[in-house]
């Protein structure tokens, strides 16, 4: 049976832990908020939208197309077109510059 020095310190580690990983999760979020405010206050300054709401606006507008581009279709073929940018696999092959003497 244990003694009552070691449920006493067992529990006094414990409360002291859960102390520690309240304070860690709310400096985190404390953290979070000043840099969500310092990049609110540099898109203002700026004038330009910030990077996250960008992402998420592109997000947005090609699920609404019904997939990203060059995601092939339902059927497994391409829905671009060769020569739109895509790259396109080919079979290498060899070609050797014959040099004649004169």
């Amino acid at each position: 049976m244990p003694s009552f020095v070691s449920q006493v310190l067992g529990l006094t580690l414990k409360i002291v832990l859960g102390l520690f990983a309240a304070l860690f999760a709310v400096s985190l979020l404390v953290a979070g908020l000043v840099v969500f405010v310092v990049l609110l206050f540099k898109s203002l300054i700026t004038g330009r939208r910030p990077a996250a709401s960008m992402v998420f606006g592109r997000f947005q507008q090609f699920s609404s197309q019904k997939g990203w581009p060059g995601r092939g279709t339902q059927d497994g073929k391409s829905a671009s077109k060769p020569g739109d940018g895509d790259v396109v696999d080919v079979e290498v092959r060899e070609i050797r510059e014959e040099r004649r003497l004169p």
